[in-house]
Protein backbone atom coordinates (compact mmCIF):
# COMPACT_ATOMS: atom_id res chain seq x y z
CA UNK A 1 0.00 0.00 0.00
CA UNK A 2 1.59 3.52 -0.52
CA UNK A 3 2.15 6.12 2.01
CA UNK A 4 -0.82 7.41 3.55
CA UNK A 5 0.47 11.04 2.76
CA UNK A 6 0.32 10.44 -1.43
CA UNK A 7 -2.87 8.17 -1.18
CA UNK A 8 -4.99 10.23 -3.65
CA UNK A 9 -8.54 11.23 -2.51
CA UNK A 10 -10.54 8.67 -4.78
CA UNK A 11 -8.58 5.96 -2.98
CA UNK A 12 -9.14 7.39 0.56
CA UNK A 13 -13.01 7.25 -0.53
CA UNK A 14 -12.90 3.93 -2.23
CA UNK A 15 -11.82 2.23 1.02
CA UNK A 16 -13.96 3.43 3.58
CA UNK A 17 -16.81 2.42 0.88
CA UNK A 18 -15.44 -0.80 0.38
CA UNK A 19 -15.45 -1.45 4.38
CA UNK A 20 -18.60 -0.01 4.11
CA UNK A 21 -19.96 -2.24 1.19
CA UNK A 22 -17.98 -5.47 3.08
CA UNK A 23 -19.63 -4.69 6.28
CA UNK A 24 -22.85 -4.64 4.63
CA UNK A 25 -21.82 -7.81 3.32
CA UNK A 26 -21.56 -9.24 6.76
CA UNK A 27 -24.61 -7.74 8.35
CA UNK A 28 -26.75 -9.64 5.33
CA UNK A 29 -25.06 -12.50 3.27
CA UNK A 30 -23.12 -13.83 5.28
CA UNK A 31 -26.03 -14.33 8.30
CA UNK A 32 -27.54 -16.77 5.36
CA UNK A 33 -25.05 -19.58 5.81
CA UNK A 34 -25.57 -19.15 9.68
CA UNK A 35 -29.31 -19.11 9.69
CA UNK A 36 -30.41 -22.80 9.41
CA UNK A 37 -27.79 -23.45 12.30
CA UNK A 38 -29.41 -20.68 14.40
CA UNK A 39 -32.60 -21.23 13.77
CA UNK A 40 -32.81 -25.33 14.37
CA UNK A 41 -30.44 -24.52 17.75
CA UNK A 42 -27.39 -26.36 16.37
CA UNK A 43 -25.39 -22.79 16.93
CA UNK A 44 -26.74 -20.02 19.24
CA UNK A 45 -25.92 -17.13 17.51
CA UNK A 46 -23.11 -15.81 19.42
CA UNK A 47 -21.21 -18.78 18.30
CA UNK A 48 -22.94 -18.80 14.74
CA UNK A 49 -21.20 -15.16 14.55
CA UNK A 50 -17.58 -16.26 16.11
CA UNK A 51 -17.57 -19.63 13.18
CA UNK A 52 -18.95 -17.83 10.20
CA UNK A 53 -16.63 -14.58 10.96
CA UNK A 54 -13.76 -17.18 11.39
CA UNK A 55 -14.23 -19.05 8.01
CA UNK A 56 -15.24 -15.86 5.91
CA UNK A 57 -12.46 -13.79 7.43
CA UNK A 58 -10.11 -17.28 6.25
CA UNK A 59 -12.28 -17.56 3.00
CA UNK A 60 -11.67 -13.66 2.22
CA UNK A 61 -8.23 -13.11 3.13
CA UNK A 62 -6.24 -16.62 2.28
CA UNK A 63 -8.95 -17.67 -0.85
CA UNK A 64 -10.24 -14.22 -2.13
CA UNK A 65 -7.53 -13.56 -5.13
CA UNK A 66 -5.01 -12.10 -6.51
CA UNK A 67 -7.37 -10.42 -9.26
CA UNK A 68 -10.63 -10.08 -9.02
CA UNK A 69 -13.52 -9.05 -11.82
CA UNK A 70 -13.81 -5.17 -11.66
CA UNK A 71 -17.28 -4.88 -12.58
CA UNK A 72 -18.98 -7.91 -11.59
CA UNK A 73 -19.60 -10.89 -14.07
CA UNK A 74 -18.77 -8.87 -17.41
CA UNK A 75 -21.72 -6.23 -16.67
CA UNK A 76 -19.98 -3.16 -18.92
CA UNK A 77 -18.35 -3.00 -21.93
CA UNK A 78 -14.85 -1.85 -20.77
CA UNK A 79 -13.75 -0.50 -23.76
CA UNK A 80 -16.75 2.26 -23.71
CA UNK A 81 -15.47 3.43 -20.45
CA UNK A 82 -12.95 6.15 -19.21
CA UNK A 83 -10.98 6.95 -16.24
CA UNK A 84 -12.95 9.29 -14.69
CA UNK A 85 -16.43 7.13 -15.53
CA UNK A 86 -14.41 4.08 -14.07
CA UNK A 87 -13.77 5.67 -10.92
CA UNK A 88 -17.24 7.69 -10.50
CA UNK A 89 -18.93 4.84 -11.64
CA UNK A 90 -17.06 2.29 -9.17
CA UNK A 91 -17.56 4.48 -6.21
CA UNK A 92 -21.76 4.99 -6.76
CA UNK A 93 -21.51 1.13 -7.24
CA UNK A 94 -19.97 0.33 -3.59
CA UNK A 95 -22.30 3.19 -2.01
CA UNK A 96 -25.56 2.32 -3.68
CA UNK A 97 -25.34 -1.42 -3.09
CA UNK A 98 -24.48 -0.93 0.42
CA UNK A 99 -27.04 1.47 1.04
CA UNK A 100 -29.25 -1.18 -0.37
CA UNK A 101 -27.80 -3.72 1.96
CA UNK A 102 -28.33 -2.08 5.10
CA UNK A 103 -31.71 -1.33 3.99
CA UNK A 104 -32.50 -5.01 3.72
CA UNK A 105 -30.94 -5.89 6.55
CA UNK A 106 -32.79 -3.12 8.96
CA UNK A 107 -35.75 -5.16 7.76
CA UNK A 108 -34.33 -8.54 8.29
CA UNK A 109 -34.87 -9.37 4.13
CA UNK A 110 -32.02 -11.71 3.07
CA UNK A 111 -31.24 -10.22 -0.55
CA UNK A 112 -28.15 -11.37 -3.30
CA UNK A 113 -24.76 -8.98 -2.33
CA UNK A 114 -24.27 -9.91 -6.38
CA UNK A 115 -27.49 -8.86 -7.60
CA UNK A 116 -27.06 -5.45 -5.68
CA UNK A 117 -23.55 -4.83 -7.20
CA UNK A 118 -24.26 -6.08 -10.80
CA UNK A 119 -27.66 -3.63 -10.23
CA UNK A 120 -25.62 -0.51 -9.03
CA UNK A 121 -22.83 -1.09 -12.30
CA UNK A 122 -26.02 -1.65 -14.90
CA UNK A 123 -27.35 1.35 -13.23
CA UNK A 124 -24.30 3.56 -13.50
CA UNK A 125 -23.37 2.28 -16.99
CA UNK A 126 -26.44 2.87 -18.69
CA UNK A 127 -26.83 6.07 -17.22
CA UNK A 128 -23.71 7.66 -17.31
CA UNK A 129 -21.77 5.81 -20.20
CA UNK A 130 -25.23 4.75 -22.14
CA UNK A 131 -27.47 1.53 -22.92
CA UNK A 132 -25.48 -0.02 -25.07
CA UNK A 133 -22.49 -0.55 -22.98
CA UNK A 134 -24.44 -2.73 -21.05
CA UNK A 135 -23.66 -6.62 -21.28
CA UNK A 136 -28.31 -6.99 -21.32
CA UNK A 137 -28.02 -10.58 -22.13
CA UNK A 138 -26.14 -10.57 -18.46
CA UNK A 139 -28.88 -8.85 -16.92
CA UNK A 140 -31.39 -11.67 -18.31
CA UNK A 141 -29.75 -14.54 -16.71
CA UNK A 142 -29.36 -12.65 -13.45
CA UNK A 143 -33.56 -12.56 -13.74
CA UNK A 144 -33.57 -16.13 -14.94
CA UNK A 145 -31.48 -17.13 -11.99
CA UNK A 146 -34.53 -15.76 -9.21
CA UNK A 147 -35.77 -18.89 -10.29
CA UNK A 148 -33.00 -21.52 -10.97
CA UNK A 149 -31.50 -20.65 -7.30
CA UNK A 150 -34.46 -21.20 -4.48
CA UNK A 151 -36.15 -24.12 -7.34
CA UNK A 152 -33.49 -26.01 -7.87
CA UNK A 153 -32.15 -25.87 -3.73
CA UNK A 154 -35.44 -26.27 -2.35
CA UNK A 155 -36.18 -29.31 -4.87
CA UNK A 156 -32.64 -31.16 -3.31
CA UNK A 157 -34.00 -30.24 0.22
CA UNK A 158 -37.58 -31.48 0.22
CA UNK A 159 -35.76 -34.92 -1.69
CA UNK A 160 -32.75 -34.70 1.58
CA UNK A 161 -35.67 -34.48 4.05
CA UNK A 162 -38.02 -36.88 2.39
CA UNK A 163 -35.17 -39.69 2.58
CA UNK A 164 -33.87 -38.68 6.06
CA UNK A 165 -38.09 -38.79 7.60
CA UNK A 166 -38.78 -41.97 5.61
CA UNK A 167 -35.44 -43.80 6.48
CA UNK A 168 -34.63 -42.25 10.09
CA UNK A 169 -37.31 -40.27 11.69
CA UNK A 170 -40.71 -42.38 10.83
CA UNK A 171 -38.99 -45.78 11.73
CA UNK A 172 -39.27 -47.19 15.06
CA UNK A 173 -35.79 -47.03 16.12
CA UNK A 174 -34.41 -43.84 14.20
CA UNK A 175 -31.34 -43.70 16.31
CA UNK A 176 -30.62 -47.76 15.27
CA UNK A 177 -31.46 -46.12 12.03
CA UNK A 178 -29.05 -43.23 12.05
CA UNK A 179 -26.00 -45.91 13.24
CA UNK A 180 -26.72 -47.58 9.80
CA UNK A 181 -27.35 -44.71 7.38
CA UNK A 182 -25.39 -42.00 9.15
CA UNK A 183 -21.99 -42.84 7.88
CA UNK A 184 -23.51 -42.73 4.17
CA UNK A 185 -24.59 -39.00 5.33
CA UNK A 186 -21.27 -37.91 6.76
CA UNK A 187 -19.69 -39.58 3.53
CA UNK A 188 -21.93 -37.28 1.45
CA UNK A 189 -21.41 -34.18 3.65
CA UNK A 190 -17.74 -34.39 3.34
CA UNK A 191 -17.96 -35.03 -0.70
CA UNK A 192 -19.78 -31.93 -1.27
CA UNK A 193 -17.54 -29.28 1.38
CA UNK A 194 -14.48 -31.04 -1.09
CA UNK A 195 -16.63 -30.33 -4.24
CA UNK A 196 -17.80 -26.23 -3.11
CA UNK A 197 -14.44 -25.97 -1.62
CA UNK A 198 -12.51 -26.99 -4.69
CA UNK A 199 -14.81 -25.25 -6.94
CA UNK A 200 -15.83 -22.23 -5.41
CA UNK A 201 -13.57 -20.93 -2.10
CA UNK A 202 -10.02 -22.44 -3.42
CA UNK A 203 -10.73 -21.44 -7.40
CA UNK A 204 -8.17 -17.93 -6.93
CA UNK A 205 -5.76 -19.75 -5.54
CA UNK A 206 -4.96 -21.35 -8.85
CA UNK A 207 -5.50 -25.44 -7.68
CA UNK A 208 -5.41 -26.62 -11.06
CA UNK A 209 -7.55 -29.65 -10.64
CA UNK A 210 -9.71 -31.28 -13.08
CA UNK A 211 -13.11 -32.71 -12.73
CA UNK A 212 -11.50 -36.32 -12.25
CA UNK A 213 -9.11 -34.88 -10.25
CA UNK A 214 -11.97 -32.54 -7.82
CA UNK A 215 -14.32 -35.76 -7.44
CA UNK A 216 -11.36 -38.19 -6.85
CA UNK A 217 -9.28 -35.70 -3.84
CA UNK A 218 -13.69 -35.35 -2.24
CA UNK A 219 -14.53 -38.67 -2.83
CA UNK A 220 -11.16 -39.79 -0.34
CA UNK A 221 -12.16 -36.88 1.82
CA UNK A 222 -15.55 -38.56 1.85
CA UNK A 223 -14.22 -41.49 2.76
CA UNK A 224 -12.35 -39.58 5.90
CA UNK A 225 -15.74 -38.08 6.96
CA UNK A 226 -17.71 -41.66 7.13
CA UNK A 227 -14.82 -42.91 9.38
CA UNK A 228 -15.16 -40.18 11.55
CA UNK A 229 -19.04 -40.46 11.24
CA UNK A 230 -18.83 -43.97 12.14
CA UNK A 231 -16.70 -42.72 15.38
CA UNK A 232 -18.91 -40.27 16.40
CA UNK A 233 -22.26 -42.19 16.10
CA UNK A 234 -20.58 -44.81 17.80
CA UNK A 235 -20.29 -42.88 20.68
CA UNK A 236 -23.84 -41.69 20.97
CA UNK A 237 -25.08 -43.84 23.73
CA UNK A 238 -28.11 -45.69 23.41
CA UNK A 239 -31.45 -44.73 24.15
CA UNK A 240 -34.14 -46.51 22.56
CA UNK A 241 -36.34 -47.90 25.59
CA UNK A 242 -36.52 -43.83 25.93
CA UNK A 243 -39.31 -42.80 23.61
CA UNK A 244 -38.36 -39.21 25.21
CA UNK A 245 -34.95 -39.08 24.33
CA UNK A 246 -34.23 -40.96 21.39
CA UNK A 247 -34.88 -38.28 18.75
CA UNK A 248 -33.03 -36.01 20.39
CA UNK A 249 -30.06 -38.55 20.05
CA UNK A 250 -31.04 -38.73 16.14
CA UNK A 251 -30.80 -35.07 15.89
CA UNK A 252 -27.38 -34.66 17.92
CA UNK A 253 -25.93 -36.14 14.81
CA UNK A 254 -27.80 -34.02 12.10
CA UNK A 255 -26.25 -30.64 14.44
CA UNK A 256 -22.46 -31.90 13.64
CA UNK A 257 -23.58 -32.41 10.01
CA UNK A 258 -25.29 -29.14 9.38
CA UNK A 259 -22.65 -27.05 11.19
CA UNK A 260 -20.04 -29.03 8.72
CA UNK A 261 -21.80 -27.68 5.63
CA UNK A 262 -22.43 -24.47 6.66
CA UNK A 263 -18.99 -23.38 7.80
CA UNK A 264 -17.97 -25.11 3.98
CA UNK A 265 -20.60 -22.75 2.92
CA UNK A 266 -19.48 -19.48 4.54
CA UNK A 267 -15.56 -20.28 3.62
CA UNK A 268 -16.39 -20.25 0.16
CA UNK A 269 -19.25 -17.34 0.45
CA UNK A 270 -15.87 -15.22 1.81
CA UNK A 271 -13.59 -16.49 -0.87
CA UNK A 272 -15.89 -15.41 -3.62
CA UNK A 273 -18.11 -12.43 -2.42
CA UNK A 274 -15.27 -10.78 -1.34
CA UNK A 275 -14.89 -9.55 -4.83
CA UNK A 276 -18.27 -7.15 -4.39
CA UNK A 277 -16.13 -5.23 -1.71
CA UNK A 278 -12.85 -5.17 -3.28
CA UNK A 279 -13.51 -5.39 -6.39
CA UNK A 280 -14.50 -2.07 -7.08
CA UNK A 281 -11.93 -0.53 -4.60
CA UNK A 282 -9.18 -2.87 -6.99
CA UNK A 283 -10.78 -0.90 -9.80
CA UNK A 284 -10.56 2.40 -8.47
CA UNK A 285 -6.92 1.86 -7.61
CA UNK A 286 -6.01 0.65 -10.82
CA UNK A 287 -7.43 3.48 -12.49
CA UNK A 288 -5.81 6.08 -10.14
CA UNK A 289 -2.24 4.52 -10.56
CA UNK A 290 -2.79 5.05 -14.15
CA UNK A 291 -2.63 1.49 -15.43
CA UNK A 292 -4.83 0.62 -18.31
CA UNK A 293 -8.37 -0.07 -17.91
CA UNK A 294 -9.19 -3.67 -17.94
CA UNK A 295 -11.67 -6.09 -16.61
CA UNK A 296 -9.73 -7.40 -13.97
CA UNK A 297 -7.42 -5.58 -11.67
CA UNK A 298 -4.58 -6.74 -8.96
CA UNK A 299 -5.73 -6.93 -5.69
CA UNK A 300 -3.14 -6.44 -2.96
CA UNK A 301 -3.35 -7.67 0.75
CA UNK A 302 -4.57 -4.72 2.17
CA UNK A 303 -7.48 -4.91 0.01
CA UNK A 304 -8.57 -8.72 1.14
CA UNK A 305 -8.09 -7.34 5.08
CA UNK A 306 -10.78 -4.24 4.20
CA UNK A 307 -12.99 -7.10 2.94
CA UNK A 308 -12.42 -9.59 5.39
CA UNK A 309 -12.54 -7.30 8.52
CA UNK A 310 -15.48 -5.69 7.13
CA UNK A 311 -17.34 -8.82 6.91
CA UNK A 312 -16.74 -9.93 10.41
CA UNK A 313 -17.59 -6.11 11.59
CA UNK A 314 -21.39 -6.51 10.29
CA UNK A 315 -21.99 -10.11 10.95
CA UNK A 316 -21.07 -9.25 14.69
CA UNK A 317 -23.07 -6.32 14.52
CA UNK A 318 -26.10 -6.80 12.65
CA UNK A 319 -26.28 -10.41 11.38
CA UNK A 320 -28.62 -11.67 13.91
CA UNK A 321 -31.50 -9.92 12.13
CA UNK A 322 -31.26 -11.62 8.62
CA UNK A 323 -30.03 -15.07 10.97
CA UNK A 324 -33.61 -14.87 12.62
CA UNK A 325 -35.69 -14.64 9.34
CA UNK A 326 -33.73 -17.26 7.37
CA UNK A 327 -33.64 -19.92 10.50
CA UNK A 328 -37.05 -18.82 12.17
CA UNK A 329 -39.64 -16.78 10.49
CA UNK A 330 -39.80 -19.16 7.28
CA UNK A 331 -40.47 -22.13 8.40
CA UNK A 332 -39.85 -24.01 11.83
CA UNK A 333 -36.32 -25.87 12.07
CA UNK A 334 -34.64 -28.59 13.98
CA UNK A 335 -31.01 -29.70 13.22
CA UNK A 336 -32.43 -32.25 10.98
CA UNK A 337 -34.02 -29.93 8.90
CA UNK A 338 -31.54 -27.28 9.15
CA UNK A 339 -28.63 -30.20 7.83
CA UNK A 340 -31.39 -30.96 4.81
CA UNK A 341 -31.54 -27.35 3.68
CA UNK A 342 -27.80 -26.32 4.29
CA UNK A 343 -26.52 -29.44 2.60
CA UNK A 344 -28.99 -28.68 -0.34
CA UNK A 345 -27.59 -25.07 -0.62
CA UNK A 346 -24.38 -26.70 -0.52
CA UNK A 347 -25.06 -29.03 -3.17
CA UNK A 348 -26.99 -26.71 -5.62
CA UNK A 349 -23.59 -24.18 -5.35
CA UNK A 350 -21.92 -27.43 -6.85
CA UNK A 351 -23.96 -28.69 -9.48
CA UNK A 352 -24.62 -24.61 -10.42
CA UNK A 353 -20.54 -23.64 -10.70
CA UNK A 354 -20.18 -26.88 -12.65
CA UNK A 355 -22.86 -26.81 -15.02
CA UNK A 356 -22.56 -22.75 -15.50
CA UNK A 357 -25.50 -21.78 -13.80
CA UNK A 358 -26.02 -18.60 -12.59
CA UNK A 359 -27.13 -18.89 -8.68
CA UNK A 360 -26.94 -16.36 -5.81
CA UNK A 361 -26.20 -18.04 -2.29
CA UNK A 362 -28.70 -15.78 -1.07
CA UNK A 363 -31.71 -17.46 -2.91
CA UNK A 364 -30.02 -20.96 -3.00
CA UNK A 365 -30.18 -21.10 1.02
CA UNK A 366 -33.93 -19.53 0.93
CA UNK A 367 -34.95 -22.06 -1.22
CA UNK A 368 -33.78 -24.53 0.58
CA UNK A 369 -35.55 -23.54 3.66
CA UNK A 370 -38.58 -23.41 1.84
CA UNK A 371 -38.15 -26.93 0.08
CA UNK A 372 -38.32 -28.51 3.74
CA UNK A 373 -40.64 -26.26 4.73
CA UNK A 374 -43.02 -27.56 1.99
CA UNK A 375 -41.57 -31.48 2.76
CA UNK A 376 -44.10 -30.64 5.90
CA UNK A 377 -47.13 -29.37 4.07
CA UNK A 378 -47.79 -26.03 2.39
CA UNK A 379 -48.96 -24.77 6.32
CA UNK A 380 -45.15 -25.13 7.67
CA UNK A 381 -44.02 -21.97 5.81
CA UNK A 382 -44.63 -18.45 6.63
CA UNK A 383 -46.09 -17.02 3.30
CA UNK A 384 -46.08 -13.28 4.36
CA UNK A 385 -42.77 -13.99 5.45
CA UNK A 386 -41.84 -15.73 1.85
CA UNK A 387 -43.56 -12.81 0.10
CA UNK A 388 -41.48 -10.02 1.47
CA UNK A 389 -38.41 -11.75 0.57
CA UNK A 390 -39.24 -12.52 -3.11
CA UNK A 391 -40.40 -8.99 -3.44
CA UNK A 392 -37.26 -7.88 -2.22
CA UNK A 393 -35.35 -9.94 -4.79
CA UNK A 394 -37.29 -8.86 -7.53
CA UNK A 395 -36.74 -4.97 -6.31
CA UNK A 396 -32.99 -5.72 -5.50
CA UNK A 397 -31.31 -4.84 -9.02
CA UNK A 398 -34.07 -1.28 -9.99
CA UNK A 399 -33.59 0.12 -6.31
CA UNK A 400 -29.91 -0.49 -6.60
CA UNK A 401 -29.72 1.05 -9.82
CA UNK A 402 -31.50 4.17 -9.32
CA UNK A 403 -29.23 4.17 -6.52
CA UNK A 404 -26.45 4.30 -8.01
CA UNK A 405 -27.32 6.54 -10.88
CA UNK A 406 -27.82 9.20 -7.84
CA UNK A 407 -24.45 8.42 -6.47
CA UNK A 408 -22.16 8.27 -9.94
CA UNK A 409 -23.52 12.39 -10.39
CA UNK A 410 -22.99 13.00 -7.27
CA UNK A 411 -19.27 11.54 -7.34
CA UNK A 412 -18.77 13.05 -10.92
CA UNK A 413 -19.69 16.53 -9.52
CA UNK A 414 -17.57 15.82 -6.18
CA UNK A 415 -14.24 14.39 -7.80
CA UNK A 416 -14.62 16.73 -11.31
CA UNK A 417 -12.54 20.03 -11.67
Amino acid sequence: MPSLDSVPVELWIAGILALYMAWAIGANDVANAMGTSVGSGALTIRHAIIVAALLEFLGAFLAGGHVTDTVRKGMIDMDMVSQEQLICGMLAALASAATLLMGATWLGLPVSTTHAIVGAIVGFGAAGIGMEAVNWPKVGQIVVSWLTSPLLAGGIAFGIFQFTRKMILDRSEPLAQVRKIGPFFFFFVFFIVGLVTLFKGLKNLNLDLNFPEALLASALLGLLGAGLGTFFIGRVSTGEADPEHRFDQVERIFVVLQILTACAIAFAHGSNDVANSIGPLAAISSAVSGSELASKAPVAPWMLAIGGIGIVLGLASWGYRVMETVGKRITELTPSRGFAATLAAATTVVVASRLGIPVSTTHTLVGAVLGVGLARGIGAIDLRVVGSIMVSWVATLPISAVLSIFFYFFFKGLLTP
